[in-house]
């Protein structure tokens, strides 16, 4: 597995557990219609985008142990939502090590590394 640089996929998150496979990488397969491959950071932007659009990552499913993201949690988010929001201007940040090599099937390098996460990015509020 590797991320959009060529380089080691990283993990994207354990808490809570993201990724197609629920393994905390952002990875995907055949049967994945979504493609899970953006690891994203939400922010408060994002989430109202998300729940607009139809896709509410707020409210806690515990019938799919999923307890509900806020802001500054790491999931691994669908490439095709992500480019959604980042045409309407809300696109959540994203964690470039952790992103898998396949968004570039669907997403520019340049839009990515325009919404990198840096440590300590305040944005995510």
């Amino acid at each position: 597995m590797t991320n959009i640089f060529g380089e080691e996929l990283q993990a994207c998150c354990f808490t809570p557990l993201t990724g197609y496979y629920r393994d905390g990488y952002c990875r995907t397969a055949s049967v994945d219609q979504g493609k899970h491959v953006v690891c994203a950071i939400m922010t408060v932007d994002f989430l109202v985008f998300s729940h607009s659009q139809g896709n509410d990552l707020i409210t806690p499913r515990p019938e799919y142990d999923f307890p509900g993201l806020k802001p500054g949690d790491k999931w691994c988010l669908c490439a095709l939502r992500w480019k959604e929001a980042f045409e309407a201007g809300c696109a959540p940040l994203v964690y470039l090590q952790a992103t898998s090599e396949r968004a570039l099937e669907y997403l520019n390098m340049s839009d990515l590394i325009k919404n990198a996460y840096k440590e300590g990015d305040v944005s995510i509020r």
